[in-house]
């Protein structure tokens, strides 16, 4: 991979994830300042997993028919930008409810749709995937803790403005990213949904959705939860931060990683730790030593799990189906499986307590688990250097 396209590639993850960075760990908490109760939180918020079940797939059929991705992406980022500017003049829940249903229909299509882009200019290239996604998590830091002490100087309105500057700049930033050419492939000619009715791959979709529910709880509400007992949104950006910067290194070490354990062996000691990490999360809030432990096995319960996961769906949609194939991936783990989280976190929070919440929330991973480990059978059981190496 050419050193200019690696550096376009890796510009656009960490501003697509600055903007990630600003947005989870602290609109949530601009949403209560806007009076809105847990369970109304957790719908607003779930709009962007809700349309991670439709939208990608919408775009993801076009990306592979018309084999024009950037031109996608380009238009999914101007109307989210669009779509964010209304978010300025809207009051109560349901103008909310509208400005955000929009909105998320474009933002939660973009990532998909850049997955594919880069998985193909890999394979043309022979490029480094975790390089490239690494930069990503990079932003996210960045954000995380620059937004905690930014939002605790300027007031939480400031946390608008930043995601609006964020938008724009990750509209220009595509204007740098050049198509790709998708290699022929013998799985071309066959439907996609031959491909879904495997029971390989619905064991996959199902584990990967397990895993992602208990995130939905976590990305909605972790703030609001660590806020309710007292710690500072500086405290809240540092903690969001200390687990992208495991999941960083987890990136950096998975060629190695992979190496040694088969892709389903990480899939499954990354749920286990999941299960272990939302049990001292509900059990420990008060404990910051504990805090820091659980939120060090984000290395794992995101890091080596997305990694060896994509890795996983890579091998299943080949060819002319990559696009879609990325786009079912999001819908049906990071679509379902956070809507589910999400709202039911919601409604949990509020008539529950978060305790409960993030206890509850060690269920999915633990079913993910036992899905996994019973269905999953690859026919190339560990990670490829392309992509990982």
């Amino acid at each position: 991979m050419s050193h200019i396209l690696h550096r376009n590639l890796s510009s656009f993850y960490f501003v697509y994830y600055f903007f990630v960075g600003v947005f989870v760990p602290y609109w949530a908490l601009y949403l209560q300042s806007e009076q809105f109760s847990p369970a109304d939180i957790g719908i607003l918020m779930s709009l962007f997993q809700i349309s991670r079940i439709f939208a990608p797939n919408f775009w993801g059929w076009l990306a592979d028919h018309t084999a024009k991705r950037t031109v996608w992406i380009r238009l999914n980022t101007i109307l989210g930008v669009i779509g964010f500017i209304a978010v300025f003049f809207v009051d109560g829940f349901w103008p909310m409810l509208l400005v955000m249903g929009a909105l998320s229909l474009f933002t939660s299509s973009t990532m998909p749709l850049s997955e594919s882009l880069t998985l193909a200019h890999l394979a043309n290239t022979k490029g480094h995937y975790s390089r490239i996604r690494m930069w990503g998590s990079v932003g996210f830091i960045v954000a995380s803790i620059m937004l905690g002490y930014v939002i605790d100087w300027a007031g939480i309105a400031s946390l608008l403005w930043a995601i609006l500057a964020v938008q724009i700049a990750l509209f220009l930033l595509t204007f740098r990213l050049p198509e790709a050419k998708v290699k022929p492939h013998h799985t071309d000619g066959a439907s996609v949904w031959n491909i879904l009715k495997k029971p390989a791959v619905i064991a996959l979709l199902v584990g990967c959705a397990m895993m992602v529910t208990a995130h939905g709880v976590l990305y909605n509400f972790y703030s609001i939860y660590l806020a309710e007992h007292g710690y500072d949104k500086a405290m809240i950006g540092w903690l969001w931060s200390i687990g992208v910067v495991c999941e960083i290194v987890v990136f950096l070490l998975m060629p190695r990683i992979m190496r040694r354990l088969s892709l389903k062996n990480i899939m499954l000691v990354s749920l286990a730790l999941a299960v272990l990490r939302f049990v001292m999360i509900g059990v420990a809030v008060d404990n910051l030593l504990i805090l820091l432990i659980a939120q060090t096995l984000h290395a794992a319960t995101f890091g080596s799990f997305h990694a060896a996961s994509v890795e996983v769906v890579a091998q299943f949609f080949n060819g002319r189906h990559q696009a879609k194939g990325q786009a079912i991936y999001n819908s049906v783990t990071y679509g379902l499986g956070g809507a589910i989280g999400g709202i039911a976190g919601g409604y949990a929070l509020q008539y529950l307590g978060g305790e409960t919440t993030f206890l509850l929330a060690a269920v999915f991973p633990l079913i993910g688990f036992a899905v996994v480990a019973w269905g999953l059978n690859l026919a190339k059981t560990h990670g490829g250097q392309a992509m990982f190496g």
